[in-house]
């Protein structure tokens, strides 16, 4: 494999996708809910998906970005 075809894998496949869950504005809160028995937040979690899943964990997020948006639309 090309170099170059290596690194552009790996920067579009996971890279960008971190960056982009990291810093959106939609991503959840980087703390637990009150009361929650688990010590990560939303962010931190579609993060962890986002590294293991690479682009199929950022399609996820994408998808529940939509949904989300789409149910503040109808309330």
């Amino acid at each position: 494999m090309q170099a170059w075809l290596a690194w552009t894998i790996l920067i579009l496949g996971w890279l960008l996708p971190l960056l982009h869950v990291g810093l959106t504005r939609g991503g959840g809160s980087w703390l637990p809910p009150p009361g929650s028995g688990c010590p990560l937040g939303p962010r931190v979690g579609w993060l962890v998906l986002v590294l293991l899943a690479g682009p199929l964990g950022w399609f996820a997020f994408l998808r529940a970005r939509q949904r989300s948006a789409r149910r503040q639309l109808r309330s």
